[in-house]
């Protein structure tokens, strides 16, 4: 029951993600005002519903095709942005100013939370019980062994967008001695005349409108899995989806009425470090369901797997744990 709220707590702060990057996006691309766009983004309900009903390879094929678009999107922004690879390279190792400074503790944590979203561990565990296989032992071999590539394929995609958003960035803005750019409609801007060409923005918005696309069609499918999987609820697919997504919508708008277009950009922050935070929740029991061999046989993870899995996931909490201690006494 507590996995259940946890992960639809982790789905809601993904869809309040979704919702405003396809809000801003809308207004980026087609002048749509934001609160509009936040509303309009309620719709893409009917699709998900959809493509629900006519099967799961439809709904894969839908989340591929978002995923090279942003993929292509962003390959061609750092193509244009000409950055350092060095400083590519050297960006990738850790600096222990990271957890000295709390600003950049916080903006870490939530990378890794837009990074390893912890509901989509659960939709990867689930994905491969779609897949046919023979019920023996070498079937079932060759199904984990292709779950594994699934899995590491698409976090590796989804440290690849989130990388070459800050790849981007440092080689355009901060390039150009612009240190203060916050705002994503600032950046969209700001990229055209720094890049020498309006393609720049236009794939920044259409990556950003995709990403949206592809966080509500995972979200949707998490969140069944979860309430069907641990609590054998079958709700209809239209009241599961409603749900989750007035728990997005509502503090949205409210946000985005009260405080604009800068609190949308804050929350969109804060929805990742949330995902972070419950992160742990996700990761513990799979290291361990996963290391048991009471559940697993012959297929529970080796000695060295287990040790390395609960040395990363250790990591996992004690970072999290360290911002809420510097959040709140700090």
């Amino acid at each position: 029951m507590i996995l259940w709220v946890l992960c639809e707590l982790a789905i809601a702060a993904c869809d309040l993600a979704e919702v405003i990057g396809s809000a801003i996006a809308l207004k980026l691309l087609f002048g749509i005002p934001l609160i509009y766009g936040v509303i309009i983004t309620a719709l893409d309900v009917l699709v998900v519903l959809l493509l629900q009903n006519k099967g799961f390879r439809y709904i894969e094929t839908l989340v591929i095709v978002l995923i090279l678009t942003i993929g292509a999107c962003f390959v061609t922004e750092i193509f244009l942005s000409k950055p350092d690879v060095g400083g590519i390279l050297k960006g990738f190792v850790p600096s222990p100013e990271i957890i000295n400074n709390p600003s950049m503790l916080y903006i870490a944590i939530g990378i890794l939370g837009a990074t390893v979203m912890p509901h989509n561990l659960y939709l990867h565990s689930s994905i491969v019980q779609t897949r046919q296989y023979e019920q023996t032992s070498s079937g079932k071999r060759q199904a984990i062994k292709y779950a594994t590539w699934d899995s590491t394929i698409a976090l590796f995609f989804a440290l690849f967008i989130n990388a070459s958003i800050l790849i981007v960035s440092a080689a355009t803005f901060h390039k150009a001695g612009m240190k203060d750019v916050a705002e994503i409609e600032d950046a969209y801007h700001l990229l055209a005349p720094l890049l020498g060409t309006t393609l720049g923005s236009i794939l920044f918005g259409v990556a950003l409108l995709a990403s949206g696309q592809n966080s509500t069609l995972t979200g949707t499918l998490a969140g069944q899995i979860v309430m069907e999987g641990f609590l054998n609820i079958r709700l209809p697919a239209w009241l599961r989806r409603l749900i989750t997504r007035l728990i997005a919508i509502v503090p949205a708008v409210v946000v985005t009425a009260l405080y604009g277009e800068s609190g949308t950009a804050q929350l969109l922050i804060l929805s990742q470090v949330i995902l972070s935070l419950q992160l742990s929740f996700a990761v513990v029991p799979l290291v361990q369901f996963t290391s048991d061999k009471k559940k697993m046989g012959e297929f529970a993870n080796p000695l060295w797997l287990k040790v390395l899995a609960w040395m990363v996931a250790m990591v996992i909490i004690s970072l999290n744990a360290y911002l809420l201690f510097q959040t709140f006494f700090g």
